[in-house]
């Protein structure tokens, strides 16, 4: 039998060629079957038009539909029967589903409704695992259900793709609860009226939303999720999501969303955990069916109806909600059994040991479910063990996705920004890690994330400018730690931009160098919003250094629109200069060099291109609109003369990006 084509690419697989195949054979064994069950693997991930509560208006109807095999019983209340636990029991089939009719009258659009469940841990009333439409009361924080005759949204996306964004991805990362300046939470309305915008405009051309799944604590940052199918009531309606998915798609800004399926709340009264009344119906028994460090409850991958549920929320949000695509969260908790807990991932043998492969063949299928639903869907996959395959074809041995978050770009600089001097860099350390990663699987790079900006964590722009942020961000005023950090921020982003991956993706507000870090409200901090929301007028204002960043990321973005570097896998290095601390290299046509000295500027720095001819300077972080000096005459042409070198004035803290010109 001929080897995997990962295997092939990789002569250091060959050991586990073997696991490598099982990968493919499973996943082809899984897809016969559910295409001999069910049709087609599309058609086995279409529960949520069945289960949960459903109007049929050619009926005049309802019919709710609830998985519950060893439930005692099952009644559906409600203020429609005034929350009677007698008058409406549900019935049961030998599958396990219970069900109930009503007639169209019964109940009322716009109702409150929960299921009564009696099983081995009692009688508690829940909510509907399906439920596509609920309400958190913001005093007490109940989430109840919705009943709802759902209204034809008239879209107008029908042209919109995504293949530009997924070609090219630039990622604008956003919490639309946070993204207002007002202290409060913010909506989908003033999300589309206000920031949308705003992300068109510095020339993102993806939005990556948070948080949009209804999660019973506002500070979880949608990572506790109970409702998979309901879109958070705390932004807003399910349609004004809706109207602004499809403004996005207007603006040809294409629209991932976070997918946490890799675990969930483990909140008894809104989400999954011991629905049926024992445990062990949606996630796995005991220890392993619970992840101490989130708190949080573990899917068991190897129950059909589980993989139904999941796949089901897959394409529901793709249909219903138009989403061009996902981005996995905890993708290395869901591979292995030991979560990536405490594990360095530093010899080939740890990818292939502990992993649950029920877990890897549910992201085969989610992938090529993906897939068949949207064509030029977006799949990305919050990784940090860098799992061989993760980012390549399932027929050749792979997971299947389009791309890995390269998580540990982010941890380099912040440890490089906390633990060294800046005449301490290391330019060869800044190109491995930069360029470390697995050919033909590619990466999108980002400095920062949300996971760098939480409370007690520092931003990129605040560990580098801290107080002084507060006092010294007047564009008049003179001072040499801001100067410092403002020239640093647009080093770190662009070789990050430039080098780091196939990928860009920033948080929201990080492109400024939005101050302080993020804290929900809490008890801690007397339930303040102070923390939770960005400050764009800081930015906007026209007298603060915050616009020159702002400018600075809408150039760098500029670039790759009117370059397309990010389509070149990988650069080549020119020149890598520890004693000055400066690092050139090739990437999509263009030259980039930097200068990370503190203090050293070179008046005729040397360095080999590989083309010989004039070359036109397209950008530079020391332009005076970045906050910089402009110290060096960049309208003028560059030229190589008879040798193979380019010779620059190299100013201290500068890159700068070149082109041939002739």
């Amino acid at each position: 039998m001929p080897l995997p084509q990962l295997v092939m690419d990789d002569p250091w697989l060959e050991p586990y060629a073997e696991e490598v195949q099982n990968r493919i054979d499973r996943f082809r064994s899984r897809q016969k079957l559910l295409n001999k069950t069910y049709g087609s693997l599309k058609a086995f991930a279409s529960a949520y038009q069945c289960m949960g509560l459903h109007y049929r208006p050619d009926s005049d109807t309802w019919t709710y539909r609830e998985w519950a095999p060893r439930a005692r019983s099952l009644h559906l209340i409600g203020d429609f029967n005034q929350w009677n636990r007698e008058s409406h029991p549900m019935s049961k089939d030998e599958k396990g589903i219970w069900s109930i009719e009503l007639a169209g009258s019964e109940l009322q659009s716009g109702s409150f409704f929960k299921v009564q469940v009696s099983g081995k841990n009692g009688v508690y009333d829940r909510i509907p695992a399906y439920v596509q439409r609920v309400k958190q009361n913001n005093e007490t924080g109940e989430i109840t259900a919705v009943a709802y005759r759902e209204k034809a949204f008239a879209w107008t996306d029908k042209r919109f793709s995504a293949k530009k964004a997924k070609e090219q991805p630039v990622v604008y990362e956003a919490h639309v609860g946070m993204a207002q300046e007002h202290e409060g939470v913010g909506t989908f309305r003033e999300f589309r009226e206000n920031v949308l915008p705003r992300i068109k405009a510095l020339g993102y051309n993806t939005v990556q939303l948070m948080a949009i799944k209804e999660h019973p604590y506002y500070g979880s940052f949608g990572y506790h999720v109970s409702n998979f199918f309901a879109v958070s009531s705390r932004f807003g309606t399910p349609e004004e999501f809706k109207e602004l998915v499809n403004e996005a798609h207007r603006m040809g800004i294409a629209v991932i969303m976070d997918l946490v399926h890799s675990h969930a709340v483990r909140n008894f009264s809104e989400g999954l955990n011991e629905f049926d009344g024992e445990d062990g119906l949606y996630f796995h028994t005991g220890g392993r069916g619970y992840h101490q460090g989130w708190d949080s409850m573990l899917f068991d991958y190897g129950k059909e109806e589980v993989l139904q549920f999941l796949l089901s929320n897959i394409r529901y949000w793709m249909e219903e909600y138009h989403v061009d695509g996902f981005r996995f969260d905890g993708v290395t908790s869901l591979m292995y059994f030991h979560h990536g807990d405490f594990m360095s991932f530093d010899s080939y043998d740890k990818y292939f040991r502990d992993v649950d492969w029920d877990a890897m063949l549910y992201l085969q299928l989610a992938n090529a479910l993906a897939r068949q639903v949207k064509r030029n869907v977006l799949m990305v996959a919050e990784d940090m063990s860098g799992m061989p395959g993760l980012c390549r074809k399932i027929e050749e041995g792979g997971a299947g996705f389009d791309f890995r978050l390269a998580m540990g770009i982010p941890d380099y600089w912040i440890k490089l920004l906390k633990e060294k001097k800046d005449e301490e860099w290391n330019v060869h350390d800044i190109w491995h890690v930069m360029t470390n990663r697995r050919d033909k699987e590619p990466v999108i790079a980002y400095a920062e994330s949300h996971d760098q900006a939480l409370v007690g964590d520092k931003t990129i722009a605040f560990r580098l400018m801290d107080k002084e942020m507060y006092w010294h961000m007047n564009k008049d005023d003179d001072n040499s730690t801001v100067e410092r950090g403002i020239a640093m921020h647009k080093l770190i982003r662009l070789v990050t931009l430039a080098l780091g991956g196939q990928g860009y993706l920033n948080f929201m507000g990080n492109e400024f160098g939005h101050p302080e870090w993020i804290d929900f409200p809490r008890p801690e901090n007397g339930w303040s919003y102070k923390h939770a929301r960005r400050q764009w007028s800081l930015a906007d204002n026209g007298f603060l250094k915050y616009e020159w960043l702002c400018e600075f990321d809408r150039e760098m973005l500029r670039l790759v629109r009117q370059q397309g570097f990010l389509h070149s896998p990988f650069a080549r290095e020119l020149n890598i200069d520890e004693k000055n601390q400066v690092l050139a290299f090739e990437r999509g046509g263009l030259i980039f060099i930097f200068s990370f000295h503190p203090v050293q500027s070179i008046p005729d720095y040397a360095f080999y291109v590989p083309e010989r001819g004039r070359y036109e300077i397209l950008l530079s972080t020391d332009w005076k609109k970045f906050g910089g000096h402009e110290r060096k005459d960049t309208q003028r042409l560059y030229e190589t003369y008879d040798s193979d070198y380019l010779h620059l004035y190299m100013t201290n803290r500068t890159a700068y990006v070149l082109k041939k010109k002739s």
